[in-house]
This record gives C-alpha cells, sequence and structure tokens, in this order.
C-alpha cells in the first residue's frame, strides 16, 4: 500500500526548524519538497522522471516565502502538465528564459545600433539618422524587434504628420524599413513590417536644392562668389564648387593626396557609393581649377590633409554649413542658392545651353547611368570628353562673369 503524504501547511513550514546537523525534506505531494538546509534556507523542488528515458530528475521552483506554498503548488501542477505532454520542464523553463535573453538583446534600439555601425554614411547622414532614432528609440527602442507591428511604426510617423513634416515621416518608415530588413537577414524576426504601410502616409511635396538655373543670374552670382570678403579657404572653395560641381560634403573632404595636379585630375570614392560599389569618381580640372589650387597649396598642403580644412582646426575638414553661410552672407537666401545647387545649375546650363549629351552630364555629376547592356557607371567613360566640357564649362563661367561686368 502506497504511503499517504499528508500534504503541507504555511503553519507547519513556518513551525518546522533548522536542524543543524541534517538537510530536512518535506513532501507535499506528486513530487514536490520543501527542502531545508543546515543554516535554515527553504526551498522547493520538484521531483519527476524525464519523458522517455525515465531517468530521475530534480528542478528548484525558487525559496520559500518568495515562492508560497500556494505558487509552488501550481508550478508543480503546470509540471505534471508538460510532462503528460512528455515535454520536459527543465527544458521547457530554459526555453523560455533563452527566449527572454534573446528578446532582450534583440529590441529595437540593439538591432538599429547594431545596423548603424555596418554602415558607411556621410556626417551629415548620422546626425540625421541620430535625431531620427531619438524619437523611434522612445516609442518601440525596448521592445524586441519580432513583436513590433506596422501600427508601432505608424504611429511614430503619424507624430511627424500631425506636425505637417510628411518628408520626416517618410524616412522614419524608411529608416524602420532597413533596420527590419537587416533582422531579417540574421533571423530575428520573419518580416518588414513597414511594407504593409506602403499608400498609408502621406506623399511629401518633393522640394529641390535651391538653384541659380538662369545664366544671367547665375553670371551675378559668380561675380559675387569672387567678392566674398571672409575666409579666403572659403573663398577658394567658393570659386571652386560651381566649376567642379561635386556634392558639397565631397568637396569639404577633398584631400591634397586624391588631387593630381600635373595630370588634372581629382580622383575620390564618393561616400554615397564606397560601401555599394567602391568605383571611385574622377573630376577633370579645368585650368582654372588648376590655378586656384596652386595658389590654395601653398596655404594649406604643408598644415594639412584637406584642401579645404576647418577654420578652428586644420586636421578636420571644413564644416557642412561653410558654404551655405557664405552665401547667406553674400545675400542669397536658402530660397534661392546653396552649396548643393552649384550641381543644378550646372547640369541645367551645361544641357540647354551648351548643348553637351545629358550622359556626359550625368556621369560627371556620379550619378548612375546605364548604357545599352544594362552596366552602370564606369567611371573612365566619356573621361576625354567630360574633361573638355569641364574645360569649355570654367571658359564660359568665365566668359559670362566678365560680360556681365561690363
Amino acid at each position: 500500500m502506497p504511503k499517504v503524504v499528508v500534504p503541507l501547511t504555511d503553519t507547519k513550514i513556518k513551525k518546522t526548524k533548522a536542524d543543524p546537523e541534517n538537510i530536512q525534506k518535506l513532501s507535499d505531494g506528486k513530487g514536490l519538497f520543501l527542502m531545508i538546509t543546515k543554516n535554515g534556507e527553504k526551498f522547493w523542488r520538484f521531483d519527476y522522471a524525464r519523458p522517455y528515458t525515465k531517468k530521475r530528475n530534480s528542478i528548484s521552483f525558487g525559496n520559500y516565502p518568495i515562492i508560497g506554498l500556494a505558487e509552488a503548488r501550481q508550478r508543480r501542477d503546470d509540471a505534471r502538465t508538460l510532462l503528460a505532454q512528455n515535454i520536459d520542464p527543465q527544458v521547457e523553463k530554459l526555453r523560455i528564459e533563452n527566449e527572454i535573453l534573446n528578446a532582450n538583446k534583440n529590441i529595437f534600439s540593439t538591432v538599429a545600433l547594431e545596423w548603424a555601425t555596418k554602415q558607411n554614411f556621410a556626417e551629415a547622414t548620422v546626425k540625421g539618422q541620430q535625431r531620427l532614432f531619438e524619437v523611434i528609440f522612445k516609442h518601440i527602442g525596448r521592445i524586441p524587434i519580432h513583436e513590433l507591428k506596422p501600427m508601432d511604426i505608424l504611429n511614430i510617423c503619424r507624430i511627424y504628420e500631425k506636425e505637417g513634416k510628411h518628408e520626416t515621416a517618410k524616412k522614419v518608415k524608411t529608416k524602420c524599413g532597413q533596420i527590419f530588413r537587416y533582422a531579417v537577414s540574421l533571423g530575428l524576426c520573419e518580416r518588414d513590417v513597414t511594407q504593409d504601410l506602403r499608400g498609408v502616409l502621406t506623399t511629401p511635396e518633393i522640394k529641390h536644392m535651391a538653384a541659380i538655373t538662369d545664366p544671367n543670374e547665375f553670371a551675378k552670382l559668380l561675380n559675387d562668389l569672387d567678392h566674398y570678403n571672409g575666409s579666403v579657404i572659403t573663398q577658394y572653395a567658393l570659386r571652386i564648387a560651381p566649376l567642379v560641381f561635386v556634392r558639397p560634403g565631397e568637396l569639404r573632404h577633398a584631400k591634397w593626396a586624391d588631387i593630381d595636379l600635373e595630370k588634372n585630375r581629382w580622383e575620390y570614392t564618393p561616400p554615397k557609393t564606397k560601401k555599394k560599389t567602391g568605383v571611385s569618381h574622377i573630376v577633370p580640372l579645368s585650368t582654372q581649377v588648376i590655378q586656384m589650387l596652386k595658389e590654395l597649396a601653398e596655404i594649406t598642403q604643408a598644415n594639412s590633409a584637406y584642401v579645404f580644412p576647418s577654420l578652428t582646426s586644420w586636421q578636420r575638414p571644413m564644416s557642412e554649413n561653410t558654404v551655405n553661410q557664405a552665401l547667406r552672407r553674400l545675400g542669397y537666401t536658402s530660397e534661392e542658392a546653396c552649396g548643393h545647387g552649384f550641381r543644378a545649375s550646372a547640369r541645367t546650363i551645361l544641357e540647354e545651353v551648351l548643348e553637351y549629351p545629358v550622359e556626359w552630364i550625368e556621369q560627371q555629376l556620379a550619378h548612375k547611368v546605364r548604357d545599352m547592356h544594362g552596366t552602370a557607371y564606369n567611371r573612365t567613360k566619356h573621361l576625354e570628353k567630360r574633361s573638355a566640357m569641364l574645360q569649355a564649362w570654367a571658359d564660359y563661367c568665365e566668359n559670362i562673369k566678365l560680360n556681365s561686368i561690363k
């Protein structure tokens, strides 16, 4: 006849004192025991036979009285339910613990920051991204990425939409989508939930960078640039920028090591393509630009790796706001002209006035140009023709400046 086990009570547990000589084991029945150590510590154990192997095993349910008698019995009953399904309670406990641990590691902010370290963004892009992350992390940063729903992302986007910042709302969706796709590749979630937001956000109004494309107005701008009375380094940057029409970030990061004054060539890898293709870009230098660079070399080359060093430290490149601030000092508003606008000025006038082929111009702008076979950007394609085009462009700019003075 099996031994009858009298269930435990809280009164019995509290009255049972520690035995300095032995560890005590009080049974509550159905595999549940309260262990009392020699120093009086009390903790719950559950003994059972493992599924299939039938080997004896024991797992802890925690200390008494933190885990009371009723909760200990509930945990025992839950374990017995798992055993009835041939599931080992200890294996299930470890699975849940690992799931929680992984969920904490895979919260959105952790995944996003890991993704960010693998990107090669320009400094301005990184700063803008940090501002977005502050808002995004505030709302979903602590949530495991696999638990996020489309509505979680939409709610953040709507914060900006209510303020009329539709472009920023779109950036939030795009940024989150990039992080979700990274998480999918690592097996941290099943899909990019931002795909469900297609057509939900208000389409932002397209705003082009401020640029002067009328030849007469552009001639006036060129004259004004020649008469900028601020820093001499800034003055050279202003005068060279329209003639090479590279992106502002590429201009201010220009290094002497990348410029060959003998071959009349500046060759570098744009940040926009460095991560994806690593293809370098070649800027043929006109005689006008070569002359200005030779003059500038006497000022900066001996003390800085940068052609246009910062006004505060020659170990850093010129600030991203320097050219735009100089244009403001010259009286041009942000709606009239900006550093990036020199690209649009050159593109428009080269095509519409000087009638150069669009493909040559786009190639020189370092835009992705595909040929009839679908082959993308070739850095040397039309190089001789582009060299002649940039010399003609510099000559044109010089002529319209002179004519505007008369």
